[in-house]
């Protein structure tokens, strides 16, 4: 059912939408540094893992400049699109390794099909295990899940966390994630 989704460019610019609201609303709040006025500074990514069906627009990074000559401080708002400086797509690097909990011949489908490698899914996984769980975020965010979410299951224990179907679960847990994607510091979300 998560593997459609990665092949379902509707998905993946009700995303695009996402973010270009998330990135109206910094845009609005002006510099967080002097309260100048925010210019757009869109940088192009080169994601892997995107649909067939999307064009290059959708490949842009949301990303602002203050206006003001002193200042001249960069705004990139959170992405449910883009991990952080991840190549691939978060939607890519999130169900890849949720997947890793599941069927070993739709886990390596899915890999197969993506093009990702073993060795970059080990990556993503002592991520997700490593740096992930033992950083500020993840230890103040998983706080808010009663029972505790399995860190030796991460990400397919959060994403279990989150209700409706299966589109309605990666959203959220993209928004979940959102606050580490952008380049404020995460711990402002709290």
């Amino acid at each position: 059912m998560y593997q459609a989704l990665l092949a379902d460019a509707r998905f993946h610019r009700l995303l695009l939408a996402i973010d270009d609201d998330i990135a109206a609303d910094c845009r609005a709040a002006g510099c967080g540094w002097c309260g100048g006025v925010l210019h757009s500074a869109r940088f192009r990514r080169k994601p892997r893992g995107r649909p067939a069906g999307l064009d290059d627009a959708d490949d842009q990074r949301r990303s602002f400049c203050c206006a003001v000559a002193g200042c001249r401080k960069r705004a990139t708002p959170p992405s449910l699109r883009f991990l952080g400086r991840k190549v691939y797509l978060a939607t890519v690097v999130t169900l890849v390794c949720a997947l890793q909990h599941g069927a070993r011949s739709a886990r390596r489908r899915l890999s197969d099909h993506l093009g990702v490698s073993r060795r970059t899914v080990a990556r993503w996984r002592e991520w997700w295990l490593r740096s992930f769980a033992a950083g500020r975020f993840w230890k103040a965010a998983s706080a808010a899940f009663m029972p505790p979410v399995q860190p030796s299951r991460l990400p397919a224990s959060l994403l279990e966390r989150f209700a409706g179907s299966a589109e309605e679960r990666l959203v959220a847990l993209l928004r979940f994630l959102a606050p580490i994607t952008g380049g404020a510091d995460p711990m402002q979300a709290f």
